[in-house]
């Protein structure tokens, strides 16, 4: 076996109980005065509205106003360090995962396979319904350079994309910047709707603006949530204390509150417009979820949430805890895309799990120390396929704290969110994360048309049509990177005329050269659809001979 069985350098482990538990003060300090919105100068607001800026809604904004046909995201937050080898089995490497966890590994028999090489645990048997029906996708090995092992640092590190936001003066989150991009005005004029729903996610910063006002709605529970849906309102302004002068000072702050809830009547209104149509299972995060989709199932219009799991520091009694964390996730996640399947929603929902960094190789007495790489799950129909992807964990191959080296840096997977399934054009992803990152090309899902006429010079295939003089049209376009390029000739019925262009291609300029197989489609109105980096660009042209 390789180094992981030598001392290993500690680091914000159990050992360090002292600078362990600071950290964890820290993050809940931070985390109980964001879901007051009392961070940031956002005044007395839940998600750092002021009520200034709740006073007067505007129309909804173009992402928002379609409803529920909009494609919608869910960050499934699993809060604590998720131990990702006891939830993606390496079977391809048992005997070296064994070794290193005599006391906490799962065993042969209690893993149900997903290939030949990674399984699950069966406590997790709930999720073979999507794994079956092409719905989920394992991401192996993901990670950013350098890991922070302290929960309230790397928590920001994820929710950025950031990795400079201890001392960065932009502490925005990476879903603000897609908020504000997509809506300028956001906190000028609010929508009628929220655009993000958090559920005990306060200390997230994944919706914040640069000057740390949430964007997002919080609810630092579900029975707070739940509340709001079932009656519209929060507070309860009648029953209030004896004494006259604080009386009236708890009546004005819940009425202040009351009134940043504004959203309230809306989304009691898609609350009660729906019912679950399967059963949940009574934990903290089905009960998450079963809101959402009856959130979704009625109408909302919100496109993006965030749910909550806690408890995944397991440091001690991980064979108490993990095992049950693992069965909570698979059966509430099961059980909301069946529900959503029933209304016939399930194929507008991706959903994808995050951790602030996975757990070490190692074991310690009971448990695992804070670790770095770690797998993510993602789920939906949309994903055309169960597959596990990324690089195999390298247990010969470790940092310098004897960690799994990532292989997928995390930015990479928001990177392609947000071009293939929140369907931004490439310079604007690149943008909102600071940098360009890879496109994972193999996730199964991506994005509609989009017209010739919308500020083709933004996107990542620049592309245009010309008289060639030999005859017929010349395509040109340039590919930011090499992929697989498919263009297509239409007619203006949708008859397919030819198809132009299909195979591999490198990255720059390339003319590509039509000539009109049948004349009678002079003089007449065609459509050209250029399939190219998982996004569909198109356009109208005639050709006159």
């Amino acid at each position: 076996m390789s180094d992981i069985n030598k001392n290993q350098k500690r680091q914000l482990s159990l050992d360090n109980t002292k600078e362990h538990n600071e950290d964890h003060n820290i993050w809940s300090r931070r985390s109980f005065l964001h879901t007051l919105g009392l961070v940031g100068g956002g005044g007395v607001a839940l998600g750092g509205f002021s009520v200034g800026a709740m006073a007067s809604p505007s129309l909804l904004p173009s992402f928002l106003v379609e409803g529920p046909e909009d494609r919608i995201l869910v960050m499934i937050r699993l809060k604590g360090g998720n131990d990702g080898l006891n939830m993606v089995v390496p079977l391809f490497n048992y005997s070296a995962y064994a070794e290193a966890r005599e006391t906490i590994k799962i065993a042969e028999n209690d893993i149900t396979p997903l290939n030949d090489k990674f399984g699950l645990p069966k406590t997790m048997d709930s999720l073979q319904g999507l794994w079956n029906n092409d719905s989920m996708k394992v991401i192996n090995s993901v990670g950013y350079d350098n890991q922070n092992l302290s929960h309230f640092t790397s928590s920001d590190i994820w929710n950025s994309a950031n990795q400079s936001i201890d001392s960065s003066i932009d502490k925005s989150g990476w879903l603000g910047r897609y908020m504000l991009l997509q809506d300028p005005d956001y906190l000028e004029n609010l929508p009628e709707v929220p655009g993000a729903i958090k559920i005990s996610s306060g200390g997230s910063i994944a919706y914040h603006n640069q000057e740390q006002i949430d964007l997002a709605v919080n609810f630092n529970s579900p029975d707070r949530l739940l509340q709001v849906a079932e009656t519209g309102k929060v507070y309860d302004v009648d029953n209030l204390p004896d004494d006259c002068y604080y009386g009236d000072q708890v009546r004005y702050l819940r009425s202040i509150l009351n009134v940043t809830y504004n959203y309230a009547p809306k989304i009691s209104e898609a609350y009660l417009k729906q019912e679950n149509s399967v059963g949940y299972n009574n934990n903290e995060l089905s009960r998450q979820l079963a809101i959402v989709a009856r959130l979704i199932k009625g109408g909302l219009g919100t496109r993006l949430y965030m749910v909550t799991l806690s408890g995944f520091d397991t440091h001690e009694n991980q064979n108490d805890t993990h095992p049950i964390l693992m069965n909570t996730i698979a059966t509430a996640v099961s059980s909301f895309y069946e529900d959503l399947k029933a209304s016939e929603l399930d194929r507008n929902v991706l959903s994808l799990t995050f951790s602030e960094f996975g757990r070490r190789i190692q074991e310690n007495t009971d448990g695992t120390d804070h670790g770095a790489a770690a797998p993510m799950l993602m789920f939906g129909p949309e994903l055309n396929g169960s597959d596990v992807l990324g690089e195999d964990p390298d247990f010969d191959d470790l940092d310098e704290n004897l960690n799994l080296k990532h292989k997928t840096d995390f930015r990479e997977i928001y990177a392609s969110i947000l071009e293939y399934w929140l369907c931004l054009n490439p310079m604007d992803v690149d943008a909102i994360l600071g940098n360009s990152y890879n496109r994972l090309d193999n996730l199964g899902f991506a994005c509609d048309s989009i017209s010739s006429t919308s500020a083709p010079v933004k996107q990542e295939v620049n592309h245009s049509v010309r008289p060639n003089p030999a005859g017929g049209v010349v395509f040109n376009y340039t590919l930011g990177r090499p992929g697989n390029i498919n263009l297509t000739v239409y007619t203006i019925m949708g008859q397919k005329v030819e198809t132009v262009f299909h195979g591999y291609q490198t990255s720059g300029t390339h003319n590509t050269k039509f000539i009109l197989p049948y004349s009678a489609y002079n003089a007449l109105p065609l459509v050209y659809k250029l399939e190219a980096d998982g996004r569909v660009y198109s356009g109208k042209f005639v050709m006159a001979n």
